[in-house]
């Protein structure tokens, strides 16, 4: 892990504000959605890329199916059991 010699207070509400030079560096934008994890005494921060729900795919052919993510593969895959079941 590389250090930036940035420092930031967390204020009253909780928040940070995340410095112009890094939000540039990433290419993170006003309102952009970023995913939190934590990994054991860490924060990080990531910018959020939605996934497919079944496979993890992270291509252009996501779409949203009642509020999920799903890429076309597994849509495909999941017409095809459904016409086989109807079979």
């Amino acid at each position: 892990m590389k250090t930036t010699g940035i420092v930031r207070k967390v204020d009253q509400l909780g928040r940070i504000a995340i410095p112009a030079e890094l939000r540039r560096t990433f290419g993170i934008e006003i309102k952009d959605p970023l995913a939190i994890y934590t990994d054991r005494d860490r924060i990080i921060l990531k910018r959020y890329e939605p996934a497919c729900i079944f496979c993890g795919n992270l291509d252009e052919s996501i779409e949203s199916f009642h509020g999920r993510m799903i890429c076309r593969e597994c849509r495909e895959e999941l017409q095809q059991l459904a016409m086989a079941r109807m079979s």
